[in-house]
């Protein structure tokens, strides 16, 4: 969850997100692009971001020749992205076009914001960007990945990594987690939920959940978290353990543990102060200005737990992220922590 060196997008002007698509490209990480950062939002009352498509070639023909793609900007729209995001193919072994590469460069020299998905990072390691930084890719290429890319830092079993001003997922799924993250970045945790809202998709699931989650046969009717999560994120304000949750679900801490690793990728507690500080970011953009007020009714309990995990995990203090998203953004009316 923690963002790194996030980019201020509220008050500066459309912020423009250029995809780069070439040849052999999957059209499933294109249209995950085209959802999340390219359709109006009536919804939010005001367009998120500019969104293009831009191409080497004026034909482009997509992943094995499902379709052919034309009618894209040039090339050289690269050149105005404040945010790219660049081709990702299932051919890993083949060299990306030198032009591709050279407006990757251009755009990492110039401070853009670079996003992979699923393969993507091929081609951001290709074009030199990631060398001693973190990235992940999917986990069927990562034997390949580091062999040819040792100096980057792989993380080969998360969902994605923010490395700041360079972003990766892992899969194809992933890639929609990675832009709703990005969104929740930009925007904040109510316009993400909108975004996911209308996706019909989970909110928010952390980078560092694992790619591959095993899913035996149960051996009972049905082992779901449903219904406990959904009793759970009902009494965030009240004090809640692991063994709470347990009781719930009428599990003993250690299966629920299990089950949580097996069905979420991640730990009761962890999944637990995710929620929580979603629920603390929602309040303080909603106008709630008393941060005690804010942590406690988040069961965050103290101002001072709340401003240590909001910046643990965000990258922001909470008069910050006020400043950034809240009501008051902006406006010079919000006080300092």
């Amino acid at each position: 969850m923690a963002q790194g060196s996030s980019q201020e997008v509220r008050g500066a002007g459309p912020h423009r997100v250029v995809v780069i698509v070439d040849e052999n490209s999957n059209p499933f990480e294109l249209g995950c692009a085209t959802e999340i950062f390219g359709l109006r939002r009536p919804e939010i009352g005001r367009d998120l971001y500019d969104f293009r498509l831009c191409s080497p070639e004026p034909h482009t023909l997509m992943r094995d020749g499902f379709f052919t793609l034309t009618g894209v900007a040039e090339l050289d729209a690269a050149d105005t992205a404040d945010t790219l995001i660049v081709p990702n193919r299932p051919d890993v072994e083949v060299a990306r076009r030198p032009a591709v590469l050279a407006a990757v460069r251009r755009a990492h020299r110039r401070g853009a914001r670079l996003v992979g998905f699923c393969s993507g990072a091929f081609t951001l390691a290709e074009a030199g960007v990631l060398d001693g930084r973190r990235a992940t890719a999917h986990w069927q290429w990562a034997d390949s990945f580091r062999a040819r890319f040792p100096s980057v830092r792989l993380e080969e079993d998360v969902l994605f990594v923010d490395d700041g001003d360079i972003l990766t997922a892992a899969g194809s799924a992933a890639a929609l987690d990675l832009g709703l993250h990005i969104v929740r970045r930009d925007h904040g945790a109510e316009v993400a939920n909108s975004v996911s809202r209308r996706l019909v998709f989970a909110a928010h699931r952390d980078g560092g959940q694992r790619q591959f989650i095993e899913r035996p046969v149960p051996d009972v009717l049905d082992e779901s978290l449903a219904p406990v999560l959904a009793w759970a994120q009902e009494r965030l304000d009240v004090p809640l353990a692991v063994s709470d949750l347990a009781a719930r679900a009428a599990v003993s801490p250690a299966t629920l543990h299990r089950r949580f690793r097996t069905q979420l990728g991640t730990t009761p507690l962890a999944w637990l102060t995710g929620e929580r500080l979603t629920l603390a970011c929602r309040l303080i953009e909603r106008g709630e200005s008393r941060f005690e007020v804010v942590a406690q009714r988040s069961g965050l309990g103290t101002a001072a737990n709340l401003r240590a995990l909001m910046r643990r995990e965000i990258g922001l203090t909470p008069s910050a992220y006020r400043r950034r998203f809240g009501v008051c953004g902006g406006l010079g009316a919000c006080r300092p922590l």
